[in-house]
Parts: C-alpha cells; sequence; structure tokens
C-alpha cells in the first residue's frame, strides 16, 4: 500500500490553512504537493478534526480486515460445496 508524506494531523491543519484564507497555489509550492493531491483531500477529509480523521483511518482498517475475512469465507464455502457436489 502507498505511503504518504503527510499525517492526517498534517493534512487537517494544511487544509485549516486554506479555509483561513491561504491560496492553493501558494500552500500547495509552501508543501511541496500537487493541487490535485490538496483537492483530493479536501475531499476526503474536509470538515474533519484529527479525531475524526483517526476515528475513520480505524473504522477503515477495520472495513478491510472483515472484507478479507469475508472472502476467505467464501472461498472456503465454494469449495466445500464443489467437492459435495462431486458424485463419487
Amino acid at each position: 500500500m502507498k505511503r504518504t508524506r503527510f499525517t492526517d494531523e498534517q493534512i487537517i491543519g494544511i487544509l485549516a490553512e486554506h479555509e483561513a484564507g491561504a491560496k492553493c497555489a501558494d500552500l500547495c509550492r509552501k508543501h511541496g504537493m500537487s493541487e490535485g493531491t490538496f483537492y483530493n483531500w479536501k475531499a476526503k477529509f474536509g470538515g474533519m478534526t484529527v479525531s475524526e480523521a483517526k476515528r475513520l483511518k480505524t473504522l477503515e482498517d477495520e472495513n478491510a480486515k472483515l472484507k478479507k475475512l469475508l472472502a476467505e469465507q467464501m472461498l472456503d464455502l465454494a469449495a466445500m460445496k464443489e467437492l459435495v457436489s462431486k458424485k463419487w
């Protein structure tokens, strides 16, 4: 998985600077990022606090873990069905 250079706290801080009146181009130049990245962050983290962002991260991790478990269970179930359906 791709690692980011910025933590959630830093991202929310940059977005707060923008809300305070700083221009997007100036912020991007100052922090060394593209405007596309800035707008992606704004779509994902806009209006959040640091605690909400941490909660979102933990929920995303838990959701990924549950999806993986579900996929493994479905694969096991399909293998069992195929094994039972074979004629001996």
